[in-house]
């Protein structure tokens, strides 16, 4: 007697289990091709880098050697063995001021960008999906902050908050998101068009489930994109602010570096080591997220077949 063994029914995957899986194939698809962008990386070894300097340099470079009262080289020594980069006019060393530098620097520029795409995100969304009165209100919010200029409006919200690290990030975040919200409107508004978006409202989907589940995710390679972008508009807001003398005045950053060089007379007295080094890693990190910018535009452009 033959018995007949019951072939096992397949088990369908839920939609969710789906959803996760073409996520995970989107995101190794994505870090292929950043790995094959040579600018991309290029930035990326660069941003490398500088956050491990930052990260380390307690161990690098005591907290001592920032201390004016145990300097131990000359004021505006040039560079030697001892001082690779130099003195500056309290006679202490460039490099370590460099390195503990970057921390703030790129702390500020990163904490600032998180901040501006938040807002900026939750602006260009909401604005975008309403259309009656609260959308037209954002998007004409939006408009006054855009023919505001930038430095002014920073420089007198600094000056009102205070001369902080936390007070730099805010004025930062809050005066550089109307750039981001355009965009993400402008993007929200396409998506709105989307077949599927009506079949959402159709079955009864709300306001905030359709913004969170529908409009967000498709926006999100857009503001991921302008995210590696506005760092270092961030970081150059950062130092300009510290360059006026209305960053944090117990915190050394490439800005603060600058602004004591241009007040000490640095120039004229030909300490060049003590100008270019800050100037020069502003220009390398800027250099670096935009150089990663542009590749994750080109990665994440439909119009070029990116997935």
């Amino acid at each position: 007697m033959t018995t007949t063994v019951p072939t096992p029914t397949p088990i369908s995957a839920s939609p969710k289990s789906i959803a996760r899986a073409r996520r995970k194939a989107s995101r190794r698809v994505f870090a292929k091709q950043f790995a094959r962008s040579r600018a991309g990386m290029l930035g990326l070894t660069v941003l490398i880098v500088f956050a491990l300097l930052a990260i380390f340099a307690p161990v690098l470079f005591p907290a001592t050697m920032l201390d004016v009262t145990k300097a131990t080289g000359m004021p505006y020594e040039p560079p030697s063995l001892e001082f690779p980069l130099g003195t500056d006019v309290s006679g202490r060393s460039v490099l370590a001021l460099v390195v503990w530098g970057a921390r703030v620097s790129l702390v500020v520029g990163l904490a600032a960008t998180v901040l501006s795409m938040a807002i900026g995100t939750t602006v260009g969304i909401v604005s975008g999906h309403y259309r009656g009165f609260l959308g037209g209100t954002l998007d004409r919010f939006t408009d006054w902050f855009l023919v505001i200029p930038f430095l002014p409006l920073a420089i007198v919200l600094a000056t009102v908050l205070g001369a902080s690290m936390l007070n730099i990030i805010i004025v930062i975040g809050v005066t550089s998101w109307p750039g981001t919200a355009r965009l993400i409107r402008a993007q929200t508004l396409s998506v709105g068009a989307r077949p599927y978006l009506e079949r959402s409202k159709a079955l009864g989907a709300g306001n905030v489930h359709q913004m969170v589940r529908h409009v967000l995710p498709n926006v999100m390679p857009l503001v991921l994109a302008n995210t590696t972008l506005a760092v270092s508009i961030s970081i150059l807001s950062e130092t300009t602010l510290s360059f006026l003398g209305l960053g944090d005045p117990t915190a050394v950053s490439w800005g603060s570096i600058l602004e004591e060089a241009f007040a000490s007379g640095a120039v004229s007295q030909g300490a060049w080591w003590y100008i270019v080094p800050p100037g020069l890693c502003v220009v390398l990190v800027v250099l670096s997220f935009n150089l990663m910018g542009r590749s994750v535009e080109e990665i994440l452009d439909p119009r070029k077949g990116a997935t």
